[in-house]
């Protein structure tokens, strides 16, 4: 068990760190909708003979989604769940040095693949893959948060504009005629 805390700062640290990881969903899922909205996808087969242009030939985002085999999506889900296993775990976050973040610890801190003993070798971290932050100062760090939460806020707004609009055409009059309705 976590040494108790004022549940104020836990709360905060709830509430930033949902922020944060939710506005890095939203950004990857804005891109991936424009992706998947212009019929971009791999060349190769998705499972056996199921190519993956058989699943972007079925409409927008949420019609491929539908058009999906069971089990990928299970494997979609499990994957997400290891994740959040992996981010929300004590163990792997102190082998980063870090504490969870209603403990006390930083909201947003994802902890590395590499400092664990994993029975398959991870190559690339999810956060900050190439190091690009290393050599960051802890001023141009905290300018860097702010920039990434307000983007993240902003494709969360994005991302819910291209959903409304794919599911009730006309609701964002911006997008209207620009996004595949769903009739799903």
């Amino acid at each position: 068990f976590h040494k108790p805390f004022n549940t104020r700062d836990a709360a905060i640290g709830f509430l930033r760190h949902a922020e944060i990881k939710h506005g890095r969903v939203a950004m990857a899922a804005f891109v991936g909708f424009i992706v998947q909205s212009n019929g971009i996808c791999f060349p190769w087969n998705l499972t056996g003979d199921t190519p993956f242009s058989a699943i972007a030939a079925a409409g927008g985002p949420a019609a491929q989604w539908d058009a999906l085999p069971t089990l990928s999506k299970l494997q979609i889900l499990g994957f997400i769940g290891l994740l959040e296993l992996w981010g929300e775990g004590a163990k792997p976050l102190a082998l980063v040095g870090e504490k969870h973040y209603m403990a006390g610890g930083r909201p947003g801190v994802f902890p590395s693949f590499k400092a664990a003993p994993l029975p398959h070798p991870v190559p690339l971290d999810l956060w900050d893959p190439f190091g690009f932050t290393k050599k960051m100062s802890d001023e141009k760090k905290a300018k860097s948060l702010v920039a990434e939460i307000n983007n993240g806020r902003l494709a969360m707004i994005g991302i819910m504009g291209f959903v409304a609009e794919s599911k009730v055409p006309g609701s964002v009059p911006a997008l209207d005629g620009l996004i595949k309705p769903f009739a799903g």
